[in-house]
């Protein structure tokens, strides 16, 4: 690909790199705007200003490289090492998923229920980037917060959010779901966990597959993480606390079916911007 080599200012490759993006994304202008700003180290909403500035060598050689890794598939925010979430930027690479805007549904419902709780104790399970439990640990001060996640590598990028965010009020442990949660309890648990079906026909997309599958993919019905997640926790909960889950926008009725059976009370399944069911939360009986 050497559609750059003829470009001679910014404006001119920005132009190029949205139109050969268009034909594989339909957010080729945010994409084109976001590698071309990661390779010149500016702010995206100064491309403006600087179209008419010329496009040295090496950037057209860089930036055409980040094409083509984009055009390969993989996600914007492994290209970049970063991903806004909420209202914090935070690092993610390719040992976590990259966080979804359906997911800062599960901080509303968290923080939601803050608000009756003095000092609110909170665990996050599979915790990935961080992304959920450093948003809620940045919104509510006096909050704190346990994390936890199976993968090393995952668990150390959400400890270098957490310092770079420099938040005092979170906790890390290694360990998968409830079991690696220290012997206390909490008020609210939450949890991200994989629940595609391991039969998906979305696992087979090319922007996914650069995705850890272990944070993907929940067995055979996509349920596996959710059931053993609402199994074990209860005795982790405080009387009255909040188990607050996503999951797939057809699992609504199977994960409050899970609650039921578990002893939850009062559950109830929230819906996304789309419309869609994807948080489920119940309080321990």
């Amino acid at each position: 690909m050497k559609f750059l080599s003829a470009v001679k200012t910014i404006g001119n490759a920005r132009q190029a790199a949205r139109a050969l993006l268009s034909e594989e994304t339909d957010t080729a202008a945010l994409d084109a705007d976001l590698l071309l700003s990661a390779v010149l180290s500016v702010n995206r909403n100064l491309l403006e200003v600087l179209e008419e500035v010329e496009l040295g060598s090496s950037q057209a050689a860089d930036f055409e490289h980040l094409l083509q890794r984009r055009l390969a598939g993989e996600p914007i925010a492994y290209i970049t090492q970063s991903k806004a979430f909420w209202t914090i930027d935070l690092q993610v690479s390719p040992a976590t998923l990259v966080p979804r805007p359906e997911t800062e549904l599960v901080v509303e419902r968290a923080l939601f229920h803050c608000q009756s709780i003095e000092s609110p104790k909170l665990a996050d399970l599979g915790t990935g980037s961080g992304c959920i439990a450093l948003a809620i640990a940045s919104t509510v001060s006096a909050a704190h917060l346990v994390a936890t996640d199976i993968s090393a590598d995952a668990l150390e990028v959400a400890k270098q959010n957490c310092k770079a965010l420099e938040l005092d009020n979170v906790s890390f442990f290694y360990g998968s779901w409830a079991e690696a949660l220290p012997n206390h309890t909490f008020d609210i648990i939450v949890s991200n966990p994989p629940y595609i079906a391991s039969d998906d026909q979305c696992l087979a997309d090319k922007f996914m597959r650069f995705e850890p599958p272990v944070a993907l993919i929940g067995g055979s019905d996509g349920l596996e993480s959710i059931r053993r997640i609402v199994t074990g926790v209860r005795k982790h909960l405080k009387p009255g606390g909040w188990l607050i889950i996503e999951h797939g926008c057809d699992q609504g009725n199977a994960v409050r079916n899970l609650f039921e059976s578990n002893g939850f009370k009062n559950y109830s399944t929230f819906k996304d911007l789309a419309d869609l069911d994807r948080v489920t939360e119940g309080q321990n009986g």
